[in-house]
């Protein structure tokens, strides 16, 4: 599917899902008290574009450009960090996953590349995807969220996210069912990213999609 299409997609597909959809209740909060924001722990590491595929430098990069576009999106929230919400961060293997299939690549595309083809989506799309991500008003730590299984999660895009708790031989394993029926479902791979907080993340494998893709 070529990238123009896509984006179109994603655009069209998410406004109408937003509009549809109501408000849910979230599950039990932490009680995080600290001010440090989101936006600060991603922006803390200035390595740039790296072989690390387990941080964030591809989602920084899309949150950064964004801002940069549209300086009074929704998506500043992430840089206020006296209001509460929890984010589910994509790690740059996530975004690099996202590429390679929605691109029908066979291998996959460095970070660099990665975030080239996303910023191709276009800035609104691009932000659409950011703010599925986000749940805002709630500060969801570890604990709530192994109790939250079956909760739908009202996210900034307005659209909702289910939780799965799933029970594996090493434990209980979190993960979101997202609007596309067809590909894996994201899974927690780090819990408490700025734990004590009233911003918390939750780092994941793959990026939610707001829509349905083929």
């Amino acid at each position: 599917m070529k990238i123009t299409r896509l984006a179109a997609r994603l655009a069209v597909g998410a406004m109408a899902t937003a509009v549809a959809t109501a408000a849910v209740a979230v599950p039990a909060q932490a009680s995080g008290t600290g001010s440090r924001s989101l936006a600060a722990v991603l922006t803390k590491d200035t390595s740039g574009f790296d072989r690390n595929s387990r941080d964030f430098d591809v989602l920084t990069a899309a949150v950064l450009a964004v801002l940069e576009a549209k300086p009074n999106s929704p998506v500043k929230v992430l840089t206020d960090g006296s209001v509460a919400l929890t984010a589910f961060i994509p790690t740059d293997g996530a975004f690099r996953e996202l590429v390679r299939d929605i691109t029908h690549a066979r291998t996959l595309p460095s970070e660099q590349a990665a975030f080239t083809a996303v910023a191709g989506l276009g800035i609104d799309t691009v932000e659409n995807v950011l703010l599925y991500h986000v749940v805002p008003g709630a500060t969801i730590d570890r604990k709530a969220a192994l109790k939250a299984d079956g909760a739908d999660l009202t996210t900034a895009l307005g659209s909702t996210v289910e939780v799965d708790v799933r029970h594996c031989w090493y434990g209980r394993q979190v993960r979101l069912i997202d609007a596309d029926t067809n590909d894996r479902n994201a899974r927690v791979v780090v819990f408490d990213i700025n734990k004590g907080n009233k911003q918390i993340a939750h780092a994941v494998d793959r990026v939610l999609r707001p829509i349905d893709l083929p």
